[in-house]
């Protein structure tokens, strides 16, 4: 009989933002997945890239501005680096963890493309804010490139497409990994985002929401539940109101219905909605979870978060 198979999603309080956060974040991370895996999950995780890839595309334009020699870094080759900066720390953490619990199982980062379509409508309005703040002339100077620039209140920044993801180039290898029984870190910041050009593969300058390819993710891999971690133990309607309320379930149907009525957030609460019921469909076993980093413990067993199903 198969084990069942999750897929979690992290958000960036799992992370932190510098280095010294981050090392300390992914031993809190460690902890929550040791749970799942103790319970005998096959465990796939997925995390956010949001300041770490942001600062990895600073960092390489600012060299590239003391060295003009050097090419550009394009967002394709930051958002890889992320992965494996950000997985590093991870692994090494979740491997601590279950080695102090006695648990001996391989954990492993997959550096993961994800194919995007080049006719998506996000290319044409792009809407993810990335990189250092530029001066005007600086701006002017990436729009000659054909990049789209914003001012923002710091300044001038790069602004770049969100599309969705369509497959996973790895998936064969992440897949056998799981069916190997061993823990996987994969599409790391939403994945590298690509686009198909014959046999080849050519890095597109986008992000994709991590949420989106997580559920995709847990898709491909016929996974059983989907959950994501993030700032809030519960999903909740009119939120930040004093009409508020927590929900504990949610169907599919009331998701969709949520949506329509704009009461998510884009950006934040949105694309983790629309990944759980895109990963649940109509099926009858899939579900997922939503809740805070240190109460999944609590969300596993059903005392909290928000459950979606069918």
């Amino acid at each position: 009989m198969r084990k069942k198979r999750i897929v979690i999603a992290l958000g960036h309080e799992a992370l932190g933002t510098t280095l010294p956060e981050q090392k300390e974040a992914t031993r809190r991370t460690a902890k929550a997945v040791a749970d799942f895996i103790q319970q005998d999950y096959q465990v796939a995780i997925t995390h956010s890239n949001g300041p770490q890839v942001g600062m990895i595309h600073t960092a390489m334009a600012e060299f590239c501005k003391l060295y003009p020699e050097y090419t550009a870094t394009p967002m394709s080759v930051c958002s890889a680096m992320s992965q494996g900066y950000i997985g590093y720390d991870l692994q090494n953490a979740i491997r601590t963890e279950l080695l102090d619990r006695g648990i001996y199982k391989p954990v492993s980062t997959v550096l993961t493309q994800v194919t995007v379509d080049p006719y998506d409508e996000a290319f044409y309005k792009p809407t993810k804010i990335v990189g250092r703040v530029m001066t005007r002339e600086e701006a002017e100077a990436e729009e000659k490139k054909g990049n789209h620039v914003v001012e923002t209140k710091e300044g001038y920044r790069r602004i770049v497409a969100a599309p969705k993801p369509m497959e996973v180039i790895e998936i064969d290898a992440i897949r056998a990994l799981l069916d190997a029984d061993q823990i996987v870190v994969a599409c790391g910041g939403g994945g590298i985002p690509v686009l198909v050009q014959d046999h080849r593969l050519k890095g597109a300058s986008a992000v994709i929401e991590k949420d989106t390819a997580a559920g995709k993710l847990a898709e491909l891999l016929d996974a059983d539940m989907l959950v994501i971690l993030t700032g809030v133990e519960k999903v909740c309607l009119d939120f930040g109101r004093e009409t508020e309320q927590p929900l504990d379930t949610m169907t599919v149907a009331e998701a969709e219905r949520y949506i329509e009525e704009g009461q998510f957030e884009e950006g934040t609460m949105l694309p983790k909605i629309q990944a759980a019921v895109e990963f649940i469909g109509n099926s009858a076993v899939r579900s997922a979870l939503i809740t805070r980093l240190d109460t999944t413990r609590e969300g596993l067993d059903g005392r909290t978060g928000t459950v979606i199903h069918k």
